[in-house]
């Protein structure tokens, strides 16, 4: 009969290898990082609008951010064929729990308040400045940086837009400063002002639901530094986290990011690059 001694170091030889089983299983039971195996699952609104995708067809890949998800799946090592949309509420994309998609894309700005509750890839986009004025007004003829420096501008303070006109615009009146966009945006409706500038996602949002005669005169060309910066949301603690990140780094390395911004945000969207 073995010994006592014998007894106990057999069991614990037994239970160690029991752990590893466990182990093992548990390793084999989280082994796909994806909702669906062998599928990258994105998220988008409901709907979503152009230009970031058009005619709320995600799965087409025509819009800015359908075309960065297309990429960022390329990257990860996904086709076409194993890409599957989602709808998911902006709000509710961003709180905190489980979510039912590997990857969303809905302009998300990467904020401190919201990296507690879900992760975001490194920035796919940083938003340049914008000019935006009344249709027909000599403001929004102007096809360069030239023919604004004589206009009288339009800024929210303390802004990156401020900061814009300032260095790249060097403007011969002085800008006309206000507290909020809002006021900004009414005094270029009530003519106080020639145009106004902000980022270019307000941009597209002022000239399509707010001015109901207002253009985009262009995007500033180097105005993206110390811009708001979206990235592509996943679950907190995500697994595929740090791989999304490699992928948004190697497009923006090799240009295929700043290529879709001027594809989709450029000029066919009608915010060409005033130079």
């Amino acid at each position: 009969m073995p010994s006592r001694r014998t007894r106990l170091a057999t069991a614990v030889v037994f239970a160690a290898f029991a752990a590893l089983a466990l182990a093992g299983c548990a390793g084999e039971s989280s082994a796909s990082d994806y909702v669906t195996e062998g599928k990258l699952t994105i998220a988008t609104s409901q709907p979503a609008y152009p230009p970031y995708v058009l005619d709320n067809a995600p799965q087409s890949g025509k819009g800015f951010e359908a075309a960065v998800a297309y990429a960022v799946a390329d990257k990860l090592g996904f086709a076409e064929k194993d890409v599957v949309w989602t709808r998911v509420d902006f709000d509710k994309a961003i709180a905190p729990g489980p979510k039912d998609f590997d990857l969303n894309l809905q302009q998300y700005s990467i904020t401190d308040a919201r990296k507690k509750k879900v992760d975001f890839s490194s920035p796919y986009f940083e938003a340049p400045q914008a000019v935006v004025a009344l249709a027909g007004s000599r403001a929004a003829a102007a096809t360069g940086i030239a023919g604004l420096r004589s206009a009288l501008l339009g800024v929210q303070t303390g802004t990156t837009s401020l900061t814009a006109i300032q260095t790249e615009i060097e403007p011969t009146q002085q800008p006309q400063v206000f507290n909020t966009n809002s006021d900004a945006v009414a005094a270029l409706k009530s003519k106080q002002v020639d145009a106004i500038v902000v980022d270019l996602p307000t941009a597209f949002y002022l000239t399509s639901a707010e001015l109901e005669d207002g253009t985009i005169v262009g995007q500033l060309a180097d105005s993206g530094a110390g811009g708001e910066e979206w990235g592509i949301l996943l679950p907190k603690g995500s697994a595929l986290t740090a791989k999304v990140s490699k992928a948004v780094d190697a497009l923006r390395a090799d240009g295929t990011l700043a290529a879709l911004q001027d594809e989709w945000l450029g000029g066919s969207a009608g915010a060409p690059v005033l130079r």
